[in-house]
């Protein structure tokens, strides 16, 4: 989410470059970066009130979440329909068709980058989740890149994905692989009954997001719990910035220390809990709490993230029903999931109840 307008909470524009990190450049930077931040958060204030003019019904929840792959009607595991547009450094969406489902690599560098980056997503869900597509039904997976010129953002925006190229300065790219797969899990929440985008249930919607955007990235590694670096958006900074990422789910509030930038604000506990009227609430900052509880169910376990901690955190979401959930509410539906795969009374079942103990969150 990109500005803190009450309005913004039911039908955001989902941008990965959070609004306080924006607010902090426009304040430190020089007059071209500061002029660029502004120019953004005005940008995507335009862009949400035309997502407010195209906003589409919800589908309902399926009833029964993780039945196996998803399957077409010969029995075969779903296929993605990517397509991929070069948006040629302009405003308009989508831009040129340069890459379509099943086509040979481009060449264009990006191109060919959020096509694999899009099929990674669709297989970490139909294969490991069952779900076809970000609804479920087989959504095309729309995306633009090379938006506009020098663009520090990629959002979603309800109906596809949008990368610019960054300015090559605070940003060097956004087609990085947790990076794509957070800003389409966004479209996973929106489908799955959403979850209101402001407060504590707005900090859980980016909150899930990281957790798949990470999934996403350790499955396509075949990365271990205890291998992955658990950052959200590793390498997008500019060389010259102070930081290794947008987040770190291990250690919120690390990510990055840079006198442009500023301090990563990311607590790890309740008692660090940001109550402010900025950013929908904090919903970037404090989404750090749940962050470090599926990172520590996940170190309890060890073993791959993307399957029982995976689908525990996919189960809860899609039998949610509760678009205003706190944090207390999800830590309890997480727990229902984990009685249902795990068996109640169960060491991971345990486990879980200890991580969100340790973030101060009591179930």
């Amino acid at each position: 989410m990109c500005l803190s307008l009450p309005s913004c909470a039911h039908h955001p524009i989902n941008c990965i470059v959070p609004p306080h990190m924006l607010r902090v450049l426009a304040l430190r930077g020089d007059a071209q970066i500061s002029r660029m931040a502004r120019s953004l958060l005005k940008q995507t204030e335009k862009l949400r009130e035309e997502r407010e003019e195209h906003v589409t019904p919800t589908p309902p929840i399926r009833p029964d979440a993780l039945a196996g792959p998803a399957l077409d009607e010969a029995g075969k595991i779903c296929c993605p329909d990517r397509r991929i547009h070069d948006g040629e450094y302009k405003a308009a969406l989508p831009g040129k068709l340069v890459r379509s489902e099943g086509d040979a690599p481009t060449g264009i560098e990006d191109a060919d980058l959020a096509y694999d980056g899009a099929g990674q997503v669709f297989s970490l869900f139909a294969e490991e989740y069952g779900r076809n597509s970000l609804d479920g039904a087989g959504m095309p997976l729309i995306a633009t890149i090379h938006h506009r010129r020098n663009y520090n953002n990629a959002f979603w925006d309800g109906n596809q994905m949008t990368y610019g190229t960054g300015d090559g300065k605070v940003f060097r790219t956004f087609l990085e692989l947790s990076v794509i797969g957070h800003e389409m899990a966004h479209g996973i929440i929106q489908h799955s009954g959403g979850l209101i985008y402001e407060n504590q249930s707005g900090a859980l919607n980016e909150s899930i997001a990281d957790v798949f955007g990470s999934l996403t990235l350790q499955r396509s590694l075949g990365q271990q719990v205890h291998e992955a670096d658990w950052l959200v958006g590793r390498g997008i900074l500019g060389s010259g910035i102070n930081g290794v990422a947008l987040r770190s789910m291990k250690a919120p509030g690390t990510a990055y220390s840079d006198d442009l930038l500023g301090q990563d604000p990311q607590p790890w506990h309740m008692d660090g809990f940001v109550s402010t009227s900025e950013d929908n609430g904090g919903v970037h900052i404090n989404s750090g709490i749940p962050n470090h509880a599926f990172y520590l169910f996940c170190s309890y376990l060890g073993g791959n993230s993307w399957e029982l901690p995976g689908r525990v955190w996919y189960r809860a979401l899609e039998r949610l029903n509760n678009p205003m959930a706190s944090f207390a509410e999800w830590a309890d539906q997480t727990m229902q999931a984990a009685a249902e795969l795990a068996g109640l009374g169960s060491h991971e079942a345990a486990m879980l109840r200890r991580a969100w103990k340790l973030v101060g969150i009591g179930i």
